[in-house]
């Protein structure tokens, strides 16, 4: 992702919201300060308007709501601003919108009164966990509380907890396994730096493919973000390959699709065996 910023100053536009009667009936002079940051890597490579955000288009949209319909307040204005952005312009990750109101009916008479709302896209993720040693329940409820804490992330459920026979390499101790989904304004490579953090900091040292470690945090999707680079590929290459994915994610979010694809249809066509995949009881956790 190129990241750019466009700003819009001082839009000056006739509107009629306040609270008080005379505002709505006489109207008055509203100022619109528009600030969003823009994925350009698209519109830089290929030198294509087409692959831009436009910059009248902002404008249009902005002029629309406040010359529109009245609201009360000024808050409202420009969140119904910034909602419209994020919804119009799919390559606009964060924006700030700023109304003014210099003709306040106040006492003081100050020169302006403004808000300003911001906010970034959130977009749907999926993580999977696994631990295969040490405390291993304990180990996920520690990451787990990493993601949901940290910036720009919100964990709206997690699986249950599965135990499961190791993935490429057998030599090894059961894991246990969860799926986390919830939202996120991070960019990919910011939360895949988030997940290796959170892995180092738990305990993961380097060593063999597939071999065991204390914690693992793979990124399934990120919405219908796609990458495909030297260090991150996004949605997850095995994601449909994998049983301790698929199994709790189908517990969780059983109509969400990846790449296109429902997630229980592609765990019921994935060939397993019985014990591959099953419950980590209370009753089983690490001593």
């Amino acid at each position: 992702m190129m990241k750019a910023s466009i700003s819009i100053t001082g839009l000056t536009v006739f509107g009629r919201h306040g609270v008080l009667p005379e505002e709505t009936r006489l109207g008055q002079r509203f100022v619109i300060d528009l600030d969003v940051d823009v994925d350009v890597a698209a519109a830089v490579a290929t030198d294509d308007y087409e692959q831009a955000v436009c910059y009248a288009s902002l404008c249009d949209l902005a002029v629309r709501i406040t010359a529109g319909p009245p609201f009360r307040l000024i808050e409202t204005l420009a969140e119904r601003i910034v909602e419209a952005v994020l919804v119009d312009f799919s390559r606009v990750s964060r924006v700030w919108v700023t109304v003014h109101k210099p003709g306040a009916p106040i006492v003081h008479a100050p020169n302006d009164v403004a808000v300003t709302i911001e906010r970034r896209r959130m977009r749907a993720v999926g993580f999977s966990l696994g631990s295969n040693m040490g405390d291993r329940a304990a180990q996920l409820r520690l990451a787990l509380t990493r993601l949901g804490t940290a910036e720009g992330v919100r964990i709206g459920q997690v699986s249950g907890f599965y135990r499961t026979a190791p993935w490429g390499g057998t030599d090894q101790p059961d894991y246990v396994n969860c799926v986390a989904i919830g939202e996120t304004s991070r960019t990919p490579h910011r939360l895949l730096g988030l997940c290796k953090d959170i892995e180092i900091e738990l305990g993961r040292l380097a060593g063999r493919r597939w071999g065991p470690r204390a914690i693992d945090i793979d990124l399934l999707y990120l919405g219908d973000v796609a990458v495909n680079d030297h260090v991150l590929t996004l949605p997850h290459p095995h994601w449909q390959d994998r049983a301790f994915v698929l199994v709790p994610l189908a517990e969780i979010a059983p109509d969400a699709k990846i790449a296109g694809r429902r997630v229980t249809d592609v765990l019921k066509d994935l060939p397993r065996e019985p014990d591959d995949v099953r419950a980590f009881g209370v009753d089983e956790e690490d001593q």
